[in-house]
């Protein structure tokens, strides 16, 4: 039968197969970064056969020449020790070893002396406008200790399974798949990200890539804290005709007078200029951070208000005991905002921060953007958890919404 035909063609034709898979893989890593994290209009054809090259001759062909003859000779028994089941494998202490020799070789030796020399260069020549390929070698010998920390941190645990599991034919496809799907979670989590694109396009994590997943992390999972008792807190509100500067010129008065910003919210509506900031500080500067402000000619047109803000009494509220975070975006229409609210209100979800926001959209269509944070006292079981997402799937359908997205922190 034809995919019986089809599944020999790795099998009989290991290296074209390889190469294949890595020139389709490469290629199509730099198209998702162009595409979703630089959000080009336009693709770059140029650069992205540029980096198919390099997924063909070094992904494709130098990895297999290590990874296959050049293992298969340094390590006569690898491929039979791949096949062999796991009770047999652990009972194999040549096995092992040799197993653990190929990771070493690897990790430790081909990719510190070959394949980052390698990429850095190839990237330098690609994507820099003026190649340098000192510059280069220079950047890698900077980011060496954070690349190389990083690259084991995801690579070492996959080699092992690689080499332990995969047939000698099917090591090359396992990188190419691996590092395929790190790119798309990187795309996903830095979707328009231009300032890093350079970072993401590397096929394996460095340690830039691997500080930006942390960084998504820490946005998924990121929390609300409540007011320090040894500070005073103030919160600073004005409105006025734009201009630039306010910023800077509200928090150097801020900062001069011992305060410090935690949660700020400044935006630009039309022609007008809205501030809303809270700041802690040592409660005997209090009166002179208020004085400084309302005194501060720069800040007159903002008209700045200033009141103090305490703490929630015990007793007089719920220990918040679930926190979610909810992102919708849809067609702007009128009442969205309202529905969502209310739906939250009506689950006896507080809000503890919200935002909206008017975004271009798939064919230049106006979208309405919604981001809450929300917490609960009431515990989310499975049946709550699922009566939740019928209940946002329902509003979804009948706001014509294009994302809701839920996602649960305790």
């Amino acid at each position: 039968m034809w995919w019986k035909t089809l599944a020999q063609i790795p099998i009989r034709h290991p290296l074209a197969f390889g190469v294949g898979v890595s020139t389709f893989k490469t290629s199509a890593s730099d198209l998702l970064v162009q595409t979703v994290v630089e959000q080009r209009k336009e693709i770059d054809w140029k650069r992205n056969a540029a980096f198919a090259t390099f997924g063909c001759f070094y992904l494709g062909g130098v990895q297999y020449a290590i990874y296959v003859p050049l293992f298969g000779r340094i390590f006569p028994n690898a491929a039979r020790f791949a096949a062999k089941p796991v009770r047999e494998k652990v009972k194999d202490a040549k096995g092992i070893a040799a197993l653990c020799g190929q990771v070493f070789l690897d990790q430790f030796v081909h990719h510190p002396l070959l394949y980052f020399p390698v990429f850095y260069g190839t990237r330098e020549m690609v994507m820099s406008d003026t190649p340098d390929l000192m510059r280069a070698m220079t950047t890698y010998k900077e980011n060496m200790k954070e690349d190389l920390a990083a690259l084991w941190k995801v690579w070492v645990p996959s080699t092992f399974v690689n080499f332990a599991f995969m047939p000698m034919w099917a090591r090359i496809p396992w990188v190419a798949g691996t590092s395929l799907l790190w790119t798309c979670i990187l795309s996903a989590m830095r979707g328009g990200d231009v300032t890093h694109s350079t970072d993401i396009e590397a096929p394996f994590p460095t340690g830039s890539t691997l500080t930006l997943v942390r960084e998504g992390l820490d946005e998924v999972f990121a929390s609300p804290v409540d007011l320090d008792r040894s500070l005073a807190h103030v919160c600073i509100s004005g409105s006025g005709p734009d201009r630039i500067g306010h910023v800077a010129k509200m928090a150097r008065t801020v900062a001069d007078s011992g305060g410090s910003v935690t949660h700020s919210k400044m935006i630009r509506l039309g022609q007008e200029f809205v501030t809303l900031m809270h700041v802690g500080i040592e409660p005997e500067k209090r009166g002179e951070l208020i004085d400084n402000l309302r005194r501060s000619d720069d800040l007159r047109l903002l008209n700045i208000r200033a009141s103090s803000l305490t703490r929630r009494q015990t007793g007089s509220y719920d220990h918040s005991i679930v926190g979610l975070k909810i992102h919708i975006v849809g067609p702007d229409r009128p009442g969205m905002l309202a529905n969502i609210a209310e739906t939250i209100a009506q689950r006896r979800m507080s809000i503890e921060d919200i935002t909206t926001e008017i975004r271009r959209g798939k064919d230049d269509r106006r979208d309405f953007v919604i981001t809450a944070e929300v917490v609960t006292s009431e515990r989310l079981d499975q049946e709550h958890l699922d009566s939740l997402l019928s209940e946002f799937q329902e509003l979804k359908d009948e706001l014509n919404l294009s994302v809701v997205d839920i996602r649960v922190h305790m």
